[in-house]
């Protein structure tokens, strides 16, 4: 399984990454809440094990993000937080298992291996919808208002991405990673002008201005001011 562990602690961190690559998983480890949203978000997995207790963005806030996106990779929350309200909390937020440390590994590799086997059911994706904007994904077909409105291919690219993540802010490195695929700041302002013109076409005419930047960390597609 491709497992992403979201977890703080070296010491833990290490411990289980360790023993879930021994038991033959391949793990990808983020130390802070941010980090992990980003990569759950913008990457395939098929579990995510994450602390409730993260520096940047706590685990509840990380799941119900990503469950808010309609983002439903399973999750475990593996944290100290073990009162009754706490895991409720945990498991309304989105989670779908819940291990209090400290923990036996062997129930953890138990958990991971009964998450790894719940089928998960998902209906082709044919259509993204934010409040008067849709995204016809089969035809490539934008309109806003019944009006059809016409894209560019990175253009087109973008305004998925913003849509996929209505409601979050997505910084211009995500934007760079999953619309121009490149890991690295070419110091242009290829982000900034593809924004601009895409922002000038879908808000054209229309009195809800929908693509917002938000000072000093990026941008939002959101339906209202």
């Amino acid at each position: 399984m491709r497992i992403l562990l979201v977890e703080d602690d070296v010491e833990t961190a290490g411990y289980v990454r360790q023993g879930l690559k021994e038991a033959g998983h391949f793990v990808t480890l983020a130390t802070d809440g941010r980090e992990g949203l980003m990569r759950s978000a913008g990457e395939e997995w098929d579990l995510l094990i994450v602390d409730r207790m993260l520096p940047g963005l706590d685990g509840i806030g990380l799941v119900r993000t990503l469950r808010g996106g309609g983002i439903d990779w399973p999750v475990l929350f593996l944290t100290t937080l073990g009162g009754i309200d706490d895991r409720v909390a945990g498991l309304n937020a989105g989670a779908d298992d819940y291990l209090v440390k400290p923990f036996a590994f062997s129930e953890l590799a138990a958990r991971v291996t009964a998450l790894g086997r719940r089928p998960r059911i998902a209906l082709p994706e044919t259509r993204l919808t934010v409040a008067d904007l849709e995204v016809d994904l089969i035809n490539r077909i934008v309109k806003r208002g019944g009006e059809r409105i016409e894209l560019q291919p990175r253009e087109y690219r973008l305004l998925q991405f913003l849509m996929r993540h209505a409601g979050q802010v997505v910084t211009r490195t995500m934007l760079l990673e999953r619309v121009w695929d490149l890991h690295f700041d070419p110091h242009t302002n290829v982000v900034e002008s593809h924004i601009s013109r895409l922002r000038t076409k879908i808000d054209r005419g229309a009195a809800l201005t929908m693509i917002h930047t938000v000072r000093g960390a990026g941008y939002c597609l959101r339906a209202n001011s």
